[in-house]
Order: C-alpha cells, then structure tokens, then sequence
C-alpha cells in the first residue's frame, strides 16, 4: 500500500526546522504547527469505507486494485467452514491458490449457520463462507471473543428450484404455488388440478443452510414451521444428497445453489419462478425472485496474525469473476465488488 500524505508531513517539518537553523538568525523561524493543521489516523473499530472513495450514492468513485498476491510467499493454513453454496466457488479459488505455492485452504461444507458458528462462537475457523448475510446475534457472538466480522461480497446465486428431467408437467410455478408445494399440498394436484394425482416428494437444505434460511424468508415469510412440518420432505445439508433424490422420482422437487443444477442439467429441470428464469440480467437485477448475495468473512485481527489469511482473502476477491461463471454461479455487481476491495484495504489500516 502507498504510504498516506500524512505520514510525510513531520519529516518535512523536521527538514524546515534544520534548514531554518542553518541559515541567517535574521530569517524568521517557521510557524509551529499546531495539533489540529496535521491530520491524525483515527482508530477505526470496523472497516469502513473512507468518504473520499465514495459517490454521493455510497458507491465506490474508482476501480481499486489490490496489491498483487504471490501465493507461494504466504505457506501458511486457512481454515474456512460455512456454505454448501459457497462451497464449489471456494473450492476452485482454493485449488487455484494452492496450485500457486500457497498453503493449504481447508474448506468444510456445513452450512452457513454452523460455519458462524465456528468462526464467531469456538473461534475455529479464519475464513467463514456464507449464502446469507451474518445475523445481529452471530455478530454479538463474534464480539464475545473478540472478533469483528468483516463481510466480502464474492458473487450472486440464484436458489434453483428443480424436478427430474423426467418430470413433464411442470416448467414454472407461482410464489404461492410454491409455498403450497413445500408445505401443505400433499399431491401435485392439489397445486394444480391438470398435474398428476401423485404424491410431492421434497428434498431442501438442513436448517443450518443459508439456502433454506433464504428460500423460508421469501417464500414463508421467514416461517419455518410449514415447510419443517411438510410430510414426505427429506433434509440434508449436503446438495449432492438432495439432487440424487430429485433424480430419482418424476414426482419429486428440491431447492439449492445455482451451480448444483448447472453441474447436474443433463438429469435435472430448473423451474422459472413467478414467469423468471434464473439469468445474468435478472439475478443481478434480484428480479429472479430467488436470487442472492454469497459472501466470505473475516476479521481483522486474524488477518494480522495469519498473513496468510489476508493473501487468500485477496487472491479470492482478485480472480473469483474469472472462474465463477464456470462453477455455475453468477458475478457479483461490480460495486459489490469493488467495496469489497475497499474493505480489504481498510482491514489492513486497521491493523497498521
């Protein structure tokens, strides 16, 4: 990082004073300086964005780059835990990292709430991957051992809704169709009269996954307890487990990340929700109903003390949109991105 202009002003004051003392005693000696004409660092608790790199909207003014990673001069572990989503996007990051020299990335595919967990209340973890956003409570639990959470907007996912390819009644449903399939229909007729008299067979997403968190606050309205109380549904925090499911019956339909029906479209059919197909334009625009934010986190501190922690975090936020159309998913907007960056940069004057 380029060193601030502040940082340069007491050497030169130091250099005036010796010029001032070398020369004639008729000269005037320079002014003092006081406290207020030299811009102090101000102790920052959390990253922030500095207003200088803001529009008057709150966006980013200018691309920012970050200072070029060689994975091989940072050896040291990560430790991630968090997202089944996040999973195959950090699984192609680390692979590309750890291809160039850089030490080992762990990565456990758990679920967003677990890998909170981790990072915020045993402290296991460094890096945690989220399909939702940390909750205010999560925060408070990082608080308690001293972590302050600093999120980084990594990509867009839109949550595929997905039936076997052979079923051939159903190409899109409705919102409240699809709160009534994942909760109080017991047979596709009951959602339509002209679907099968056959019995719906659900596959969703463990309750510790941000999938389902998301999927349960717009579809339900955040109310758990009808598609937790749907008979014939069948949980799993691990997506392949719920695609094998969808695969195996014509008559049965389940929820997960974007880039687990793209790795599985020969055998699965993605539905268009509310008349939306799940695309680059309507995923970054959230018309998709569907569609969200993916997210790693990180703290400060941890950067500091593992530089490691903060090459990966960096190497991450450098290539992601070179590999992440690939895995499946789709980019994130480039303010998304860029304040991203900016709060990489601000982790790093904090620990300064």
């Amino acid at each position: 990082m380029q060193p601030k202009a502040y940082k340069l002003i007491p050497v030169i004051l130091l250099a005036a004073l010796i010029l001032a003392a070398c020369g004639s005693q008729a000269e005037v000696a320079p002014q003092q300086m006081s406290a207020t004409d030299v811009p102090v660092m101000e102790e920052v608790t959390e990253p922030s964005v500095p207003e200088a790199d803001l529009e008057s909207d709150g966006s980013v003014a200018e691309p920012v780059n970050l200072p070029t990673v060689n994975p091989a001069d940072n050896p040291g572990d990560v430790v991630s835990a968090g997202s089944s989503t996040v999973f195959p996007l950090a699984e192609v990051i680390a692979g590309m990292y750890e291809g160039e020299g850089g030490g080992n990335i762990t990565i456990d595919s758990i679920g967003s709430g677990a890998g909170f967990e981790r990072f915020c209340v045993t402290g296991e973890t460094d890096v945690s991957n989220a399909s939702r956003a940390i909750k205010s409570s999560e925060v408070e639990s990082c608080t308690t051992i001293g972590r302050t959470p600093i999120e980084f907007r990594v990509g867009t996912d839109a949550i595929a809704v997905s039936v076997s390819a052979e079923n051939d009644f159903v190409t899109e449903v409705t919102l409240d169709e699809l709160a009534a399939i994942f909760s109080t229909a017991e047979n596709w007729s009951d959602v339509r009269p002209e679907w099968p008299n056959e019995t719906i067979l659900r596959y969703i997403p463990g309750t510790d996954s941000g999938t389902f968190d998301y999927f349960v606050e717009v579809v339900f309205d955040e109310d758990s307890e009808p598609i937790l109380n749907a008979s014939n549904t069948q949980l799993s925090e691990d997506d392949n487990v719920l695609v094998q499911g969808i695969i195996g019956s014509p008559y049965a339909i389940g929820f997960y990340g974007y880039a687990y029906y793209v790795e599985n479209a020969d055998v699965t059919n993605v539905l268009s929700i509310n008349g939306i197909e799940a695309t680059l334009e309507t995923v970054d625009s959230f018309t998709y109903p569907l569609a969200r934010p993916l997210f790693i986190y990180s703290d400060a501190s941890i950067m500091q003390a593992k530089p490691q922690v903060a090459a990966y975090i960096n190497y991450f936020l450098t290539h992601v949109n070179d590999v992440i159309t690939e895995v499946g998913y789709f980019p994130a907007n480039t303010e998304a991105l860029e304040l991203a960056k900016v709060r990489w940069l601000n982790a790093q004057e904090t620990m300064e």
